[in-house]
């Protein structure tokens, strides 16, 4: 079982401008979990087991899963934190334009493809007789024919942290990993924590976050990177939009808004270069300044919710408040989570 006191030692020591209750509640944290781990060795689900996914659908899963498929590249990422990598048996489509893989679980880039959320092959999944399929939401009708043929299928729709640390309780129960589950939401939990406690007296500096298809499209209130700019110590411009998914914005709103940070999501299909020689974007603040960033996306997207998005609110802050957390802690953070929860030896 993966243990997760090496890497909440870490974060003790690389937030180490954090109140002394965080460091002391993230110790605490560690030696309850030390204990856990000793007396939790065995896996302790029986089966059948009925789950409820995240659809609200409750599901009855007859026997223990030996084989799986994910269609969805979140739920992907957070089994390979749970050490479930090596029971997939097919997997969404472009694994191998996704670096995690490739560094944590390169078997999974030869995986037959079962297509994605807008093409997906339900034929092809069928015939891999999975003993579970998981699957994004939007994807109903297909979890439906599935069922109908005997195939277990959980729905899920991890779009934000909330909806993130449920998803993986979920996995916890249907692939009997509880004790993973439990280790990695409490890592996760805790380097929130810790960095939302690092900022608490520092000033909330404004930030647009641009989309990754254009700039003009934006992050309202309801979505996961909003979350994390409020995480990281800034404000999000365009939280005063409610709604859930990517927005359409003007240039004339950017500049109304005047961010003083400007945030590229990781996977842009432009550049930071070509923000700064936009001519519609002159007299912006964050362009007058300097800073307009983008988010890594060497090893994992940490602007869309998967495990390792927990970084990300820790990267946007260092840009946003470098004095208090600095280039390096978070080098050694992100080295440690990766370490503990992907097997691999990862440099920010």
């Amino acid at each position: 079982m993966k243990k997760i006191a090496a890497l909440l030692l870490a974060l003790v020591l690389t937030l180490s401008v954090a109140a002394c209750g965080v460091v002391e509640q993230t110790q605490e944290i560690m030696e309850n979990i030390a204990v856990e781990d000793e007396l939790t060795v065995e896996a302790v689900s029986a089966y059948p087991v009925t789950v409820t996914d995240q659809m609200g659908r409750e599901v009855t899963i007859e026997g223990y899963p030996e084989t799986l498929v994910s269609g969805y590249y979140i739920s992907s990422s957070a089994l390979i934190a749970l050490g479930q990598e090596d029971k997939l048996v097919g997997i969404e489509a472009k694994a191998d334009k996704r670096p995690i893989y490739s560094l944590a679980a390169p078997e999974l880039i030869e995986l037959p493809s079962v297509g994605t959320a807008k093409e997906f092959d339900l034929e092809g999944c069928i015939a891999l007789e999975p003993d579970l399929v998981i699957l994004p939401q939007k994807l109903k009708d297909a979890a439906a024919t599935m069922e109908e043929l005997g195939i277990d299928v959980l729905l899920v729709d991890p779009e934000n942290g909330e909806l993130l640390t449920e998803m993986i309780e979920l996995f916890g129960v249907a692939l009997d990993c509880r004790p993973a589950a439990e280790d990695l939401i409490t890592a996760m939990e805790s380097i929130e924590e810790a960095t939302m406690e690092a900022l608490l007296s520092s000033s909330l500096p404004t930030v647009y976050l641009a989309g990754n298809s254009s700039f003009l499209s934006t992050a309202p209130n309801g979505m996961y990177q909003s979350d994390l700019i409020a995480q990281a110590g800034g404000v999000n411009v365009a939280a005063e939009i409610e709604d859930a998914y990517w927005v359409e914005v003007s240039y004339e709103q950017v500049l109304e808004w005047d961010p003083e940070f400007i945030i590229l999501a990781s996977d842009a299909s432009y550049t930071v270069a070509d923000v700064y020689d936009d001519p519609a974007l002159a007299g912006c603040t964050a362009v007058e300044n300097g800073d307009v960033y983008q988010m890594p996306s060497d090893i994992e997207a940490w602007d869309s919710p998967v495990p390792g998005g927990v970084l990300g609110a820790a990267w946007i802050a260092t840009v946003l408040h470098p004095e208090l957390v600095s280039a390096e802690d978070f080098a050694q953070l992100s080295r440690d989570f990766y370490e503990t929860f992907y097997g691999l030896d990862y440099e920010a």
